[in-house]
């Protein structure tokens, strides 16, 4: 526990409340659902969410005082995923009200799986490229087309979606962002199965999927700037924004709801690229790398305790980034050029910690699973660190972002960007 001498009046007050609620209110012998479901009425879920829709509005320092109180009463924290960490924002930043009433309250109590879609076979990091269409017909639009690299979306009742509805505008311009009901005939998922081992990637295809106009968000041809929230929120939490929420939240994958919170210790069930960062920092980072060097009677080597201050080292400038991401999410702003480097420090960090580790693990390493020291989670985190780097925007892209918006460089010959959609070359797109 920590020590609240020193505490400022805020923090004290924020502590005593959160302490009161959780010690009252926390009950190992609660459904997961039922917990997730007392956590978001509270608010304490997303303390940084504004009161109105399930947080308390309180800054991101604040925030984690609520996680230390939460940790200490023993709670599990809120759903983690997709849904929570980049469709909510995107909702409460650009949805009605009405929208906003309909899909969150089985959002932040994780009853409803969300999933992403938005890269295409041929649209990849130049995601204004994309090719899937979405046609107006009455009061619903007729989405055909095909999406690739989407997480959990066997499991998801929600998808976010962006689709072209205009091809005779420039790329960025004619985009128009849906939420769109994965459980109807017209979708079809094909799981992609990884060198992990798991399959949460999946190829999407829409043959035509319909998609109520209720369900647009935003302006009708103005997608793109909802989806660059989007991205915003997703590369700070797959960054190192995302870092406090891989400590506290509950990673999932597909939810059972019906399983005892007393039953699950702390093996959250993962997906895609959320498990990997969970194994790097949440469930494993500098815990894993504090713990291998004495399995292996190399704590005292000079090179690898270097290595492991290195990576502390990383991780607490990673944490201080994230803060800043966080602080300006919880004052409403969306998260700027600072997530690219969050982004790009957690690449860095999952290749250290994957280097490291393998060092000291020497022929250890070549084991997997369960041979495998610690249950196989750096062999994990090994086979998956490629995705780091590329998942939310290649670390290419992200330095790109950084040279342009922070540093003032000039950006790379761009011709396409004006023209009409319809003239462009692209993917599989003759003209």
């Amino acid at each position: 526990m920590p020590d609240t001498v020193h505490d400022s009046p805020e923090v004290t007050a924020v502590r005593s409340e959160a302490r009161a609620w959780f010690d009252e209110h926390w009950d190992p012998d609660l459904s997961l659902g039922d917990w997730w479901e007392r956590l978001a009425e509270s608010g304490w879920g997303f303390p940084t969410w504004s009161p109105e829709w399930y947080g308390r509005g309180l800054s991101s320092r604040l925030a984690a005082v609520v996680a230390e109180e939460r940790k200490r009463a023993g709670a599990f924290g809120p759903p983690s995923g997709i849904g929570v960490m980049m469709a909510g924002p995107t909702i409460v930043a650009h949805g009605t009200d009405e929208q906003r009433k309909r899909f969150l309250p089985n959002m932040v109590s994780g009853k409803e799986v969300w999933c992403q879609l938005f890269s295409e076979p041929g649209s990849g990091s130049d995601l204004a490229s994309l090719q899937t269409r979405a046609v107006r017909d009455g009061d619903e639009w007729v989405v055909n087309g095909q999406k690739v690299w989407t997480s959990g979306a066997q499991f998801s009742k929600w998808g976010i979606l962006i689709a072209r509805t205009n091809p005779d505008v420039r790329k960025h311009k004619g985009i128009t962002y849906f939420v769109i009901d994965m459980d109807q005939p017209g979708i079809e998922v094909r799981p992609l199965k990884e060198m992990t081992g798991g399959a949460t990637f999946n190829e999407v295809f829409f043959t035509d999927a319909r998609v109520p106009d209720v369900n647009v968000l935003g302006e009708v041809g103005e997608g793109w700037g909802v989806a660059v929230t989007t991205l915003a929120h997703e590369r700070n939490s797959l960054g190192a924004g995302g870092m406090g929420v891989m400590g506290g939240g509950e990673i999932i994958g597909r939810p059972d709801l019906s399983r005892r919170v007393g039953d699950l210790g702390n093996a959250s069930s993962g997906s895609g690229e959320i498990a990997g960062m969970a194994a790097a920092f949440g469930a494993g980072g500098g815990s894993m790398i504090k713990m291998l060097p004495q399995l292996f009677g190399k704590g005292a080597d000079p090179v690898v305790r270097q290595d492991v201050a290195r990576i502390y080292t990383l991780l607490e400038i990673a944490r201080f980034t994230g803060l800043r991401a966080q602080a300006a999410a919880a004052r409403g702003e969306r998260p700027g050029p600072e997530v690219s480097t969050g982004k790009l420090m957690a690449s860095t960090i999952v290749r250290t910690l994957r280097d490291a580790g393998l060092r000291i693990e020497g022929p250890h390493g070549m084991l997997h699973g369960s041979d495998a020291p610690l249950g196989g989670m750096l062999q994990f985190l090994a086979l998956f660190s490629p995705a780091v780097s590329i998942a939310g925007g290649t670390d290419e892209v992200q330095r790109n972002i950084i040279g342009v918006r922070v540093l003032g460089l000039p950006g790379e010959p761009r011709p396409d960007k004006e023209l009409p959609f319809r003239e462009l070359k692209v993917g599989t797109q003759t003209g």
